[in-house]
């Protein structure tokens, strides 16, 4: 599609968004308003009117959106115009800012990127020796309280949690022993880096002058100062979210930068996207009314092209599984008398824990169902193993990747040594790499272990030259790694089964395969590729599940931004889950009403909503209450009733005795 083409399939305010280039520019985007055709095609239209798209910056918050906008642009224009453009998340501009001045804040060029994982096998083991048995102190939960605090900007000292502190200074101590940095230090470190050396923030702004941000809604305070450091005097930054669909504040979101962004850029063009493609009138009415209730927000009125559309159900339900047995019903329904596809379905719900019921009831039915959000690919045992090897090889200071794999698969050297080695590392402040070549340490082994470290040693020093040549092929050099300390075999002997041991071992291949193509296609080398891969885990990422597998989509209302289905059911909306206790308490019931926007937005033309009277809460039958926000909810839009209304209603006689015949079948197992 041209760029010409693209332009004249805007509506006016998305014209007016792509055609606006100079200065400051807010363009508030609706749920389902086309924000990111209007974006590529701003793009294009940049290239077309001889910006260099060398000057170009656009950061989005996932690797997927990022090449999602990286083919749209490249489907526009000219293949080699489209590639000069950096089109990159937050964290990725961070790693190529750091690889410019990063010596200049005390650590290596050569820096490691820490995953959640990694962060937390680091934190495991400081909670070991600092944390007394008393004491109880998860890895995960001190991850939180370090990220949580990074974001505020706070430090160790600042905090009013002493155990948390203790860990939190450790924790970074031994982060730049071991050349290594999190995800919140990426955008720490390049904020700092671009404040303390004017030289390198003059030239990251010589280089890119026109910004975007997409999903502005969603940054936090650090990413708002790296934007404000990095756009020129020129102020050529445009910016595109919805305060409304802003739900991310419990991770460090801060809606203000949308609120208030006049205060940052001063005299910013803003244009509204409000004609919405995904939904029909009635939802959309339905939306309007609710999030109206939320204070100091940007006004938008969203509405549709696509014809009024059907009345929301809103039903009543007497328990959980009469809940869940209606859904279930009510798809299989749909899908023998209308061929609906299970694809176009999806169940919503504010808490993980409410999809069990759901669950059952799919498998018991045989109806296709995927839970989106599963475990990475790079999440899974045998790839972390391959990339514990990798890193250490990048990286020999890298103590988490190495006790990861000194035993995996075993190779003579004991507990007790890698104990001892560790004990050293912290004695002397030094790596564990380091401490193995110590001849005081190593004296005081015995020679089987001395003689086992030699040799994984010499193995590491072997491949570390391999992997720091640029000609060498990086797949090949790690499948004879791995042939060579017959990972394969050791896989097979930790198996459960046959099958899982070739599954393991497709994984590896299917990673080898992709690293020899992202090395190839992108000339980055091994590091390169590694920071890639580090990065593809951010917290932020969520795979494409709705590729992935098929059948009805299970969902938290926070996983389901950004996606849509014909028919939505959103489940269990009562009082203390939506919105949820403790918004009360954290004064975020603003955010809860627009996690519940979000949520009714993801219906495109038939959606139903449920609560309970009651649930069961430690084996006994607990009374609930129907959200408040239901009272803030257009009843013009919605057809209220009760489970027991609609079993005794009349209906169409072959469809209402094969209806609830099924429902009584159901409801007697």
């Amino acid at each position: 599609m041209s760029v010409k083409k693209g332009l004249l399939g805007l509506n006016p305010p998305q014209r007016e968004a792509a055609e606006t280039i100079s200065g400051p520019v807010l363009i508030l985007a609706g749920a389902g308003t086309g924000k990111t055709r209007t974006v590529t095609t701003r793009i294009a239209g940049m290239l077309y009117s001889d910006i260099p798209g060398s000057q170009i910056l656009a950061v989005t918050f996932t690797n997927k959106a990022a090449a999602e906008m990286r083919d749209r642009v490249a489907s526009m224009v000219d293949q080699k115009m489209a590639e000069d453009v950096t089109i990159c998340t937050f964290h990725s501009l961070c790693v190529r800012i750091l690889r410019t001045c990063i010596e200049r804040l005390g650590y290596k060029k050569n820096f490691t990127i820490y995953t959640a994982s990694d962060q937390q096998g680091l934190l495991r083991k400081i909670i070991v020796r600092k944390v007394s048995k008393d004491e109880k102190l998860e890895p995960k939960v001190a991850s939180m309280a370090i990220s949580s605090a990074k974001n505020r900007g706070e430090r160790p000292e600042d905090l009013d949690d002493a155990l948390i502190a203790e860990v939190y200074r450790t924790y970074q101590r031994e982060l730049r022993q071991l050349n290594a940095v999190d995800f919140d230090d990426l955008l720490i470190l390049a904020v700092q880096g671009l404040k303390e050396n004017p030289d390198i923030k003059k030239q990251w702004q010589r280089r890119f002058r026109y910004f975007m941000v997409d999903e502005f809604q969603d940054t936090n305070h650090l990413q708002m100062s790296l934007l404000r450091l990095l756009v020129g005097p020129e102020k050529n930054v445009c910016v595109v979210g919805d305060d409304d669909q802003s739900i991310y504040g419990w991770r460090g979101a801060d809606i203000s930068n949308i609120l208030d962004f006049e205060r940052f850029f001063p005299g910013p063009k803003i244009v509204k996207l409000e004609e919405n493609y995904r939904s029909t009138n009635r939802i959309l009415r339905l939306a309007n009314g609710l999030i109206r209730h939320n204070r100091g927000r940007r006004e938008k009125t969203l509405w549709s092209g696509r014809g009024e559309g059907e009345l929301t159900r809103l039903i009543a339900m007497p328990d959980a599984e009469t809940e869940a047995d209606f859904v279930i019903n009510d798809i299989v329904e749909e899908h023998r008398l209308q061929n609906r596809s299970y694809d176009d379905i999806a169940i919503l719900f504010r808490m993980n824990t409410q999809s069990r019921l759901f669950e059952e009831k799919l498998r018991e039915h045989e109806i296709p169902y995927k839970v989106i959000g599963g475990q990475s690919f790079y999440e899974r045992r045998e790839v972390k193993d391959v990339l514990a090897y990798l890193n250490l090889l990048m990286n020999n200071d890298d103590d988490v990747s190495l006790l990861r794999i000194i035993t995996t698969p075993p190779r003579g050297i004991g507990e007790n040594a890698i104990g001892m080695a560790t004990q050293f590392s912290i004695d002397r402040q030094c790596s564990i790499f380091d401490a193995l070549h110590d001849i005081e340490f190593l004296a005081s082994l015995s020679m089987r272990a001395q003689n086992a470290i030699s040799r994984f040693l010499e193995f590491l020093d072997r491949y570390t030259d391999s992997a720091n040549t640029d000609s060498v092929n990086y797949a090949a050099m790690t499948e004879a790694m791995l042939e060579e300390i017959g990972y394969t075999d050791y896989v097979k002997r930790i198996c459960k089964s046959p099958d899982e041991a070739d599954m393991r071992r497709r994984n590896v291949h299917e990673f080898l395969e992709g690293m020899h193509q992202h090395v190839s296609n992108r000339k980055t080398g091994l590091r390169g590729f590694l920071d890639a891969v580090a990065l593809m885990q951010d917290k932020e990422e969520k795979e494409d599940d709705k590729e992935n597998g098929t059948g009805v989509s299970l969902i938290t209302m926070h996983a389901a931004k950004g996606l849509e289905f014909p028919k939505c059911f959103i489940v269990g909306v009562e009082e203390g889950v939506l919105p949820h206790s403790r918004s009360v308490e954290e004064g975020s019931r603003d955010e809860e009403r627009r996690l519940f926007y979000v949520g009714i937005t993801r219906a495109m033309e038939k959606l139903t909503i449920t609560w309970c009277h009651s649930r069961r809460r430690y084996g006994d039958l607990m009374p609930c209450m129907p959200s408040s926000f239901f009272k803030e909810l257009d009843e013009d839009e919605l057809e209220k009733t009760d489970y027991q209304t609609l079993a005794d209603e009349p209906a169409d006689e072959e469809l209402a005795a094969d209806y609830f015949a099924r429902m009584k079948e159901m409801l007697s197992k």
